[in-house]
C-alpha cells in the first residue's frame, strides 16, 4: 500500500515537470482572458458593464475589473497577474496591450 501511494505521488511530480511551462503561464491566461473578452463584450458589441461582466464570470475569481470607457480600454487582475486590453477600431476591435 505504501508503495503504491509513493508510486501515485512520484506520477504526479512526473506530470507536473512535464507540463511545468503551461503551469506557468496560466495565471496570465486568467486576466488576459477577462481583459479582451470584457473590452470585446462592452466595446464591439456595445453591451452593457453588467451584461459583459456576467459575461467574463470565471470559476477563479478575478481580483479587479478596471473599465475606463473614456479610453475604451479594460485592465483585469487575477491569480496576481494584471493584462490591460483596449478598443483599437471597428475593423480591429480589441486587442492586448503589451
Amino acid at each position: 500500500m505504501r508503495r503504491l501511494g509513493l508510486l501515485l505521488v512520484l506520477a504526479v511530480v512526473a506530470l507536473i515537470w512535464h507540463e511545468r511551462l503551461a503551469l506557468q503561464a496560466f495565471p496570465g491566461i486568467l486576466s488576459a482572458y477577462s481583459a479582451k473578452e470584457f473590452c470585446s463584450c462592452r466595446y464591439v458589441m456595445n453591451h452593457s458593464t453588467e451584461y459583459c461582466l456576467g459575461y467574463v464570470k470565471q470559476y477563479l475569481p478575478l481580483s479587479g475589473l478596471l473599465d475606463e470607457p473614456e479610453h475604451k480600454r479594460v485592465t483585469a487582475r487575477g491569480l496576481g497577474q494584471s493584462n490591460s486590453a483596449a478598443w483599437i477600431g471597428p475593423r480591429q476591435g480589441c486587442r492586448l496591450l503589451p
